[in-house]
């Protein structure tokens, strides 16, 4: 976070109005407009004011007799007002409930980043806790044709995750759910990864050769978790209003930063170790424009907080350019992660 000196608080009542001013229109903001909202000084003390803003790093003049904008230096400020006044943020109860309906890790992480989206209409993101910390409760097996098995996996906190395999064996209805009591009960507490590697181990024990449901069992239970990602999931919502701004935003957002964030959500773990290395322990964490420490990111600011599962945890939070609605941001992700927080403890 920046180090910003502090300001006479007439200075930073005039820097907070430059800012919104140029959130709002994405026009240079000029001592004119500034004297017509009534801070009770004439347009000589405001546009003194102004350039010593300027001197002190909290505004910039895109060219000779232009209106000042924002620095990164100037919205740090900004921003830091608005969290020493937020209040605590609840989302509408028809927010919570859409969550709620969720069935699965996938459908709530969807709705989760749709979510913060819509409200604060920029590029949302929700990233899922890692397999290592994610701890199984149960196994279900559905027979479907063709000899393929619906694998349903259960976790504690009642998140759902599913897949379709093709085991090679053909598999009864009864011994499916055989198979499924059994790693239940012999895998139950364990996270996903140790069961995978429990798995592997016991297939190797020579007593597994002389047992033939146990063989079958464990072949299953291997083809069900063989291409388990250890890292977290991503998942991403709006990258198409990255685009929106872009004629307001021309000097500070060019096509070819666009890309290349484009590029990297599509690199998915590159961009969550990138957010890894962005969020604090806990609570909400905000990033400004060259606050990133990777130069790919210092076009754009990050609103991003964590939220609980149980010993895990995941993230949700938005993504848009340093002219961002910072208050709506805040606002989304702050009350979001606070209620998929409550949406996944209630499933323990």
């Amino acid at each position: 976070m920046m180090r910003h000196p502090e300001l006479a608080e007439r200075d930073r009542r005039i820097l907070g109005a430059v800012v919104q001013a140029y959130i709002d229109q994405g026009e240079p903001v000029s001592s004119l407009w500034l004297a017509s909202r009534g801070f009770g000084v004439s347009s000589a003390t405001l546009r003194n004011v102004m350039a010593r803003l300027e001197d002190l790093g909290f505004v910039r003049q895109p060219h000779t007799s232009a209106g000042r904008v924002p620095t990164d230096l100037g919205y740090r400020s900004y921003v830091d007002d608005l969290l020493s006044e937020r209040r605590t943020a609840r989302t509408t109860p028809e927010v919570e409930a859409r969550l709620r309906r969720a069935e699965s890790v996938a459908d709530l992480m969807n709705h989760l980043c749709q979510e913060v989206s819509r409200a604060s209409h920029q590029v949302g993101f929700a990233i899922a806790p890692a397999v290592d910390t994610t701890r199984l409760e149960r196994l279900d097996f559905v027979p479907l044709e063709g000899g393929r098995v619906l694998v349903v996996v259960v976790a504690m906190g009642g998140h759902v995750s599913h897949k379709v395999i093709s085991p090679g064996d053909e598999y009864t209805q009864s011994e499916l759910q055989q198979v499924a009591n059994y790693l239940s009960s012999e895998f139950k507490g364990l996270s996903l990864l140790e069961v995978r590697q429990a798995v592997v181990e016991r297939l190797r024990e020579e007593r597994t050769l002389y047992d033939a449901l146990l063989a079958r069992a464990l072949r299953l239970a291997s083809s069900s978790f063989a291409d388990l990602d250890a890292g977290p999931t991503l998942f991403v919502q709006g990258a198409s209003l990255l685009l929106d701004d872009v004629g307001l935003e021309a000097q500070e957002v060019t096509i070819e930063a666009l890309r290349t964030l484009l590029r990297m959500i599509e690199e998915k773990s590159r961009f969550v170790k990138l957010l890894d290395d962005c969020i604090g322990a806990d609570g909400l964490t905000i990033v400004i424009g060259t606050e990133h420490i990777a130069p790919d990111l210092q076009h754009f600011s990050l609103v991003i907080s964590r939220y609980s599962e149980g010993p895990a945890s995941g993230a949700v939070g938005v993504i848009g350019p340093t002219r961002m609605r910072y208050s709506k941001a805040i606002k989304a992700v702050d009350s979001l992660s606070k209620t998929v927080s409550r949406v996944v403890s209630s499933r323990t």
